[in-house]
């Protein structure tokens, strides 16, 4: 189902982009996606908008937390109680990076870093349910671990979200699906030592696109650093950039809708 009005607890549910300079990612993805932003008129929100498409909420947008903090695409779990999600978390080796907070009548979030080292938040709706289109283009469709600690990463979001992990072999590499309800909501793979060896475990988002050549080619103009341009995935062909902000997201052009 593309066009959504909520989602069930432990099953990712909304992403959004924390940039260095808001303006300048909302033109990029604007141009790339096609996007247009709804700014929240109002101090409170600090600069927070949702990006959206033929009308539908598809993504999130705002400054960076603090100074000095990179640009990156956050990944949101929903959830039925924050707090209780918290105290999982907590409980599993996790650290609570922002404790439950209310988001006026949007809803309320929390943000834990897993024993591994990755960052995810967690979602209980209010008014805002989450994304309102997925897996068509343009809009998210996927959502990975990139983990340097995949026994942690298990541990802990085993217990924290009540997934069981799906380990599959694909050309020589373990690929773990992370299933919930009997479906496949999620992905997680060890990080492969072509990445630097600064960089942390995390979410990486996938956003599907009509034409990945095109997408690639005009994120490339806009002044993006092409990682992959082109792999061949089971669902589709797929590539990862980073854009002018510094934030990693991939792209897929899905071989059918999922």
């Amino acid at each position: 189902m593309s066009q959504r009005s909520g989602y069930e607890p432990g099953v990712p549910c909304w992403v959004d982009l924390s940039s260095t300079d808001v303006d300048a990612s909302v033109r990029f993805y604007g141009e790339v996606f096609g996007w247009s932003a709804e700014m929240i008129d109002d101090p409170e929100a600090g600069g927070y908008g949702q990006f959206v498409h033929d009308g539908k909420k598809v993504a999130g947008v705002g400054p960076v937390f603090n100074e000095g903090m990179p640009s990156v695409w956050n990944t949101y779990v929903a959830t039925e109680d924050a707090a209780a999600t918290a105290d999982r978390a907590k409980n599993a080796g996790g650290t609570v990076v922002m404790e439950p907070m209310q988001i006026f009548e949007e809803g309320r979030m929390a943000i834990f870093q897993g024993p591994d080292g990755a960052f995810v938040s967690v979602w209980e709706a209010g008014r805002h349910k989450g994304a309102e289109l997925v897996n068509e283009p343009v809009s998210f469709c996927w959502n990975e671990l990139v983990t340097r600690d995949v026994a942690a990463a298990e541990r802990f979001y085993q217990t924290v979200f009540g997934w069981t992990p799906n380990p599959q072999e694909m050309d020589g590499v373990t690929y773990t699906e992370w299933q919930a309800g009997g479906r496949s909501i999620a992905g997680m793979m060890e990080m492969s030592p072509n990445y630097p060896p600064e960089t942390p475990s995390h979410w990486m988002v996938y956003f599907a696109v009509a034409d990945l050549d095109d997408t690639i080619a005009n994120a490339t103009r806009l002044g993006a650093n092409v990682l992959i341009d082109s792999m061949e995935a089971p669902p589709g062909r797929f590539g990862m950039f980073i854009d002018p902000q510094g934030a990693a997201v991939s792209v897929i052009q899905l071989t059918e809708t999922q």
